[in-house]
């Protein structure tokens, strides 16, 4: 049952104005989907489809060069691939949203929650594995995504590995529309509309129009719109800055069966006691 919070974010409004979404900490106002509109998340993105998203992380981290116990996730959201890896690792959650965090609480309880951006984020001590989900999209510029990287870096311990999921690369990416959405038991139910635009020649970002229908057990519904803007940037580019931040970097390719999209390029740096170097594999979606 989705939280009692949801029938607070209604108003018998037939459509809200939308707002501008760049990286987080940037001039602007932020995402609408990571405030208020965050006790929606469970219907909007179902916990069950991160489950191969999950088992995938749990493979890449076979690369790191010691046994994988303690995890800091980067970026965590509301927690819907930690709570598919919750049983396997000790779990540290990082998100820079409150109301995020406060859904994550609710899936995964006793898992520790922690407010930081990814960017500047120093917690004085070291994991087994590093791992960010798609939030590694909001890094819009070299410079925010390096400093993703040393802060993955930063909190590996030494033959740990960092795993990113980015839903792009400049290669591989093509505008496409997308749709989803759930219900509850109680009557309530969100749909989206993801409307991802094609992106400027030897542009860095890519913009995505979202818009939601949220309806509440009592049958009131309303619409939001909301426009997020996403680094995109060549395979090259994230293999320099990891290997700046000092990791020796691994690129998987996933197998895509049955779905009409281009395969993810997914990178895991180890931090090395020493040396350098790079690999390729593919990797299937499941």
């Amino acid at each position: 049952m989705p939280p009692a919070a949801f029938r607070d974010t209604l108003r018998p409004a037939a459509a809200e104005e939308g707002t501008a979404m760049t990286t987080p900490g940037q001039a602007g106002p932020p995402a609408r989907l990571y405030g208020d509109l965050a006790p929606w998340w469970p219907l909007i993105s179902p916990a069950e489809v991160y489950r191969d998203d999950a088992e995938t992380v749990a493979r890449l981290f076979g690369l790191a060069e010691r046994p994988v116990r303690e995890v800091l996730e980067l970026g965590s959201g509301g927690g819907h691939t930690a709570c598919h890896l919750r049983d396997r690792y000790r779990l540290t959650l990082v998100d820079l949203s409150e109301e995020m965090l406060a859904v994550s609480r609710e899936l995964n309880p006793g898992v520790e929650h922690l407010r930081g951006d990814m960017r500047d984020l120093r917690l004085g001590r070291e994991f087994d594995a590093v791992f960010v989900h798609d939030a590694i999209d909001y890094m819009t510029t070299p410079d925010d995504l390096a400093a993703a990287f040393r802060t993955a870096y930063a909190h590996c311990r030494p033959g740990g590995a960092a795993v990113f999921f980015p839903d792009h690369v400049a290669e591989t990416y093509r505008p496409a529309t997308d749709c989803g959405g759930s219900d509850a038991p109680d009557g309530s139910g969100a749909r989206y509309l993801e409307w991802s635009l094609p992106a400027e020649p030897g542009a860095t970002t890519v913009r995505t129009e979202y818009t939601f229908t949220l309806r509440s057990a009592d049958g009131q519904v309303r619409t939001a719109h909301e426009t997020h803007v996403f680094g995109l940037f060549p395979v090259a580019e994230w293999h320099r800055l990891l290997a700046g931040a000092g990791f020796r970097v691994s690129t998987a390719t996933e197998t895509v069966v049955g779905e009409d999209r281009p395969p993810r390029t997914l990178f895991t740096g180890v931090r090395p006691a020493g040396g350098t170097g790079a690999r390729v594999t593919a990797l299937p979606a499941g």
